[in-house]
């Protein structure tokens, strides 16, 4: 186990590597992840060579041997040729498996796993910095197929590039070589199939390639479609569109099984065009041979061994033809890849970022602009300051801006204009990290790891002791229904799963498991966003407490449309259309009678008037 372990360890998938976007051009992208672990294909490289050079040498020792048995007596054939065939003997049976076995071990032992791995963790990694918006843009099935595809597309094709290249030049040229030592007539068919081979290879391998790139794009978009209906599996369940969904996935799932057919016609062609010209070279070949026998030009050894190379040379050629086939197949699913792993990141930290300190909690919104990229809309020349300490709810109609607000403030997003400031400190010029860890995010829209309990409590702070994480459930009176909760596996607790985005779980369960992670991770900072829209109103009173506990001493950004639930702040800001419209406590607002006055009435009693 030792042996193969290190063979294992030449590459390490979580080496240090530089944290820079991966090139958009394919050659590039091969080089981007290949020369981080070059050695190893510079060792293989070797390793192909003589495997080859010992594959050859087989044939060679055939027509020597017939030439030997031909020409020598048989009482003295061993004592004239035992040394040779000592030789023959030790080529056979020491140098042969021990170059086949150190290249079985670099390409399975090193290559398949180390390379593959190496690809996808990198990828992962980069795609783990793309923005919000990155994913909110594109199926996160297709995401996840790409990233998994490319890694063993790309070690696939290239260790099969170097094996195929060595076998090619090295059988073809020998071959050259040892028809030429016997005639050089013998050598003309050899030269005429390496001549078409090599136009039929030009002919079909970019087709073949572009061919490949659409089938890999329509499989990612199958993925994606599949795993988008397995995700919301209870949307589909619930508005009973099973039909229209199944056309919707069999609509992908067409358009890549046309994809795959027109890129397995090139490649059935390919098939049958290579076989035609390999008879071609096994007759032609054969029959020269004959002829040059009859005539005395060439021995009955060197018959035998051209015979043995172009059968040879035409099983080869058939694997090489497929390898050819597989590499441009898998440089296609790596194009597929780049389109998704070589995007920019649209919001990264500057060079010289520093971690944000936070002392008081003071928020600065400054002539702030955001669109998400379009011409207008939302947030424009927008300011607001927030004391440090002080509770701020933000209050509105639907698209106003207020969650867009949060999400500038936790830099999800860059600005367009303007600067946000904490404690003095503009965000742009902090890391995301720091900027993120001192400020606690609760959300109308729960979403929960597909993990224990327990490691979704302590999400929020991973160095917290045991006491501490339950003594946040307690608060946010989570510890009502966790002991209770059992898993498929049999789990329980704590230690119970929660399914996809906490699916297992009810909507006010998610939200105190959040409430609680938000607790534990105590920052100075604190957003709510509809953080108790998910709770009945008794389980809401329950832990309206430990909010108002969670609040002392902190900066509060509250949003909510139950303008109940943030009556009590120190300040209400009113937005519309992305704007600042009115600003004062609950009662100043309500004696303005403005729009915040007109939402107040209409939820405490407008339903009631009209139904009256």
């Amino acid at each position: 186990m030792t042996f193969f372990r290190w063979f294992e360890s030449l590459i390490d998938p979580f080496r240090p590597a530089p944290q820079t976007v991966p090139p958009r051009s394919v050659v590039g992208f091969y080089w981007h992840f290949l020369r981080q672990v070059w050695p190893v294909f510079v060792a293989l490289t070797v390793v192909g060579f003589l495997v080859a050079i010992v594959e050859v040498a087989m044939f060679d020792y055939l027509g020597r041997v017939v030439d030997m048995v031909n020409a020598t007596p048989a009482d003295r054939f061993f004592a004239r040729h035992g040394g040779e065939l000592l030789w023959m003997t030790a080529v056979m049976l020491i140098a042969r498996p021990l170059c086949l076995g150190l290249h079985d071990l670099l390409l399975n032992q090193t290559v398949h796993p180390g390379v593959t791995s190496l690809v996808r963790w990198q990828s992962h990694r980069h795609l783990l910095r793309q923005s919000l918006g990155f994913f909110q843009n594109d199926y996160a099935g297709r995401i996840a197929n790409r990233v998994m595809e490319t890694g063993p597309s790309l070690r696939e094709s290239t260790a099969q590039a170097f094996d195929a290249i060595w076998y090619v030049v090295v059988y073809a040229g020998s071959a050259i070589y040892l028809f030429l030592q016997a005639d050089a007539w013998l050598a003309a068919p050899l030269l005429a199939w390496i001549a078409g081979y090599v136009a039929l290879l030009a002919h079909y391998v970019p087709r073949v390639k572009h061919r490949s790139w659409r089938a890999s794009d329509a499989g990612s978009q199958l993925m994606g479609r599949v795993v988008d209906a397995y995700t919301n599996i209870a949307t589909l369940k619930l508005f009973s569109h099973a039909s229209r969904e199944e056309a919707y996935v069999a609509e992908a799932l067409g358009e890549q099984t046309r994809k795959a057919q027109d890129m397995t016609r090139l490649t059935t062609a390919m098939g049958m065009s290579i076989t035609a010209l390999n008879g071609l070279l096994i007759v032609g070949t054969c029959a020269l041979a004959l002829w040059l026998w009859q005539r005395g030009a060439i021995s009955v050894g060197a018959i035998a061994l051209a015979t043995a190379l172009v059968i040879r040379i035409h099983d080869m050629s058939g694997w090489i033809m497929w390898a050819v086939n597989g590499i441009f197949e898998d440089i296609g699913t790596v194009q597929d890849g780049i389109a998704t792993i070589s995007q920019p990141l649209s919001v990264v930290d500057r060079r010289d970022a520093k971690p944000l300190a936070v002392t008081r909690g003071e928020v600065r919104f400054e002539r702030v602009h955001f669109h998400y990229g379009r011409d207008r809309g939302l947030i424009a020349d927008l300011d607001l300051h927030v004391a440090p300490g002080e509770k701020v709810g933000l209050v509105g109609p639907s698209g106003a801006g207020k969650s867009t607000l949060m999400n500038i403030l936790l830099r999800l997003y860059d600005l367009e204009g303007g600067r946000i400031l904490i404690d003095g400190q503009d965000i742009a010029g902090v890391t995301q990290d720091s900027l993120r860890a001192q400020i606690g995010v609760v959300t109308q829209d729960t979403s929960l790891l597909h993990r224990s309990i327990r490691d979704n409590l302590l999400y929020g702070r991973p160095d917290a002791t045991e006491e501490e994480m339950r003594e946040a459930a307690r608060k946010a009176r989570a510890d009502e229904f966790i002991p209770h909760l059992v898993d498929g596996e049999g789990r329980r607790g704590y230690e119970a799963t929660v399914g996809e985005r906490g699916v297992k779980l009810s909507g006010g369960q998610r939200q105190r498991i959040a409430i609680a992670r938000v607790l534990l991770k105590n920052a100075p900072i604190l957003v709510l966003d509809e953080a108790t829209s998910a709770l009945d109103s008794e389980v809401e009173a329950a832990i309206q407490e430990s909010l108002d506990a969670l609040m002392v001493g902190k900066t509060v950004i509250a949003i909510a449309h139950r303008l109940s639930t943030i009556a009590r702040m120190d300040r209400l800001i009113v937005m519309d259309q992305g704007r600042i419209v009115e600003t004062g406590t609950h009662e100043q607002l309500i004696a303005r009678d403005g729009l915040y006055a007109r939402l107040w009435k209409r939820q405490t009693g407008g339903f009631v008037a009209a139904n009256a």
